[in-house]
């Protein structure tokens, strides 16, 4: 997101300039002369308060894309961002020292910061049940997928990536890093259960990094004759990727925003994903939608996907459609509004 964020408001014929920090470089970006890059080291209980007596010196505004330690310690008026609620929500799997984190800080960003961005609306909703106070000051600036993932790659080159993953011209694919929240191990043994035919010829094909509490999951790829895992992969194979797979399945249990989704849909790849959370504000009618925790509901619409080549279409159709809906400029768009207003006050 960050990355993107910062493409964007570059693009805004604004005559601002940012000071940009992090431990190492910002790569991909051409940034021109109203950009400076500080390079701050040490771990996060250093880094944050380094960065945040820094932005005092340098900075009118401040904005926190990833830590809400440094929303709350910033001495500048601050927006900081928003993604889930996933450490709040009774039940569902969180990585243990996020969770901590995000729950001793939370309460103190809300309160010092200026604005708060949400990335959807079901974000939004997630924290005003949880802190009401915040909804005068919060707002929804909805995420996109980049332009590397728009369709109409060369078929040559979709076939020199499947080659290079030594992939079949079929698969399912699964975006995401290996983690219980994913809901990979399901998806899984919905896989396992389509007709023969139908899983020889369409192996699942997962990608993304290795996230943690795994090590159950890696043990299921490894006893499934017809499933891959890629490890991560770079945005330009994981482009080419979901624009040659047949079927794209994101069954999370949660998501702030579900970037694989759009990214997916961007690329004109047939979509299956949860019923849940922000995914259908994201997908809209674009996609066949599921009950995460169904095995069955996942395995037939797995099937169901696979063997209509003109629901594949139609979904493709739309997906592109939908997609297009989401912009970085919009986004940036509502983040500099945010940060001007703060910065008038």
């Amino acid at each position: 997101m960050t990355r993107e964020l910062i493409g964007g408001l570059g693009a805004l014929d604004r005559d601002h300039t940012y000071v940009l920090y992090g431990r190492r470089p910002p790569g991909g970006l051409a940034l021109d002369g109203r950009f400076s890059w500080r390079r701050v080291g040490g771990p996060d209980a250093v880094w944050s308060p380094r960065v945040a007596a820094s932005s005092g010196r340098r900075c009118d505004v401040f904005l926190s894309p990833n830590s809400y330690l440094l929303s709350a310690l910033a001495p500048v008026p601050t927006a900081m961002v928003v993604h889930d609620l996933i450490p709040f929500v009774d039940g569902l799997p969180a990585q243990g020292r996020a969770r901590r984190i995000e729950r001793l800080t939370m309460r103190a960003a809300l309160s010092r910061s200026a604005a708060v961005v949400c990335v959807s609306r079901s974000t939004y909703e997630d924290l005003i049940a949880r802190h009401p106070r915040a909804a005068a000051k919060a707002v929804v600036a909805p995420l996109a997928a980049g332009e590397l993932f728009r369709a109409g790659r060369p078929a040559s080159e979709l076939e020199e990536v499947r080659r290079r993953h030594r992939l079949p011209a079929t698969f399912v694919l699964a975006a995401g890093s290996l983690e219980p929240r994913k809901n990979l191990a399901r998806l899984i043994e919905a896989h396992a259960g389509l007709r023969d035919r139908l899983r020889a010829t369409h192996p699942l094909v997962l990608v993304g990094p290795p996230g943690w509490d795994n090590e159950a999951l890696l043990g299921m790829v490894g006893r499934h004759e017809h499933v891959r895992y890629l490890g991560e992969v770079g945005d330009e194979d994981l482009a080419a990727l979901y624009s040659s797979c047949t079927v794209f399945c994101f069954p999370s249990l949660y998501e702030g925003f579900g970037l694989p989704v759009i990214e997916a849909m961007m690329a004109g790849a047939a979509t299956i994903t949860s019923a849940t959370s922000s995914l259908p504000e994201v997908a809209g009618d674009a996609a066949r939608y599921v009950d995460p925790c169904s095995v069955s509901e996942i395995r037939a619409a797995l099937g169901e996907l696979l063997e209509s080549e003109g629901l594949r279409q139609e979904l493709s159709a739309r997906a592109r459609a939908r997609a297009a809906d989401f912009s970085w400029s919009e986004t940036a768009q509502r983040v500099m509004c945010v940060l001007e207003g703060i910065a008038r006050r």
